[in-house]
């Protein structure tokens, strides 16, 4: 069984920054990525942002050059920093982890969700 627990979202101001955080724990062998999701009132999930074990990343075009993701492979957590803040990234912002299970099968988990809102 695997725990990702998020922290930091919460309410800001347009411009302001939150850093978002998910660590995971459990019956993890080794991670293939984690990533950020956000899904706003009345819309689908979307990606926000992902990084690989080797630290590749990739970023939905809305965020590119405001967010930015890292990880720290010995907590096995990653970050998510936001700066300049838009109405529009309101959203609750889920953690997603892809990874092999200590009984080597591969699987994809969610947090819980934390709510970020950005108010105008």
């Amino acid at each position: 069984q695997v725990q990702l627990v998020e922290s930091g979202g919460g309410l800001v101001r347009a411009g302001g920054s939150l850093r978002l955080s998910c660590a995971a724990s459990g019956s993890i062998f080794s991670i293939n990525a984690m990533g950020w999701y956000r899904q706003a009132p009345g819309k689908q999930r979307e990606l926000v942002a992902t990084i690989t074990s080797g630290n590749s990343t990739n970023y939905a075009d809305s965020v590119k050059g405001r967010f930015t993701i890292s990880r720290d492979n010995a907590k096995n957590t990653v970050y998510l920093q936001m700066n300049s803040l838009k109405p529009e990234d309101t959203a609750v912002y889920y953690c997603n982890l892809d990874y092999y299970s200590t009984r080597w099968y591969r699987a994809l988990d969610w947090g819980q969700g934390t709510q970020v809102t950005v108010s105008s």
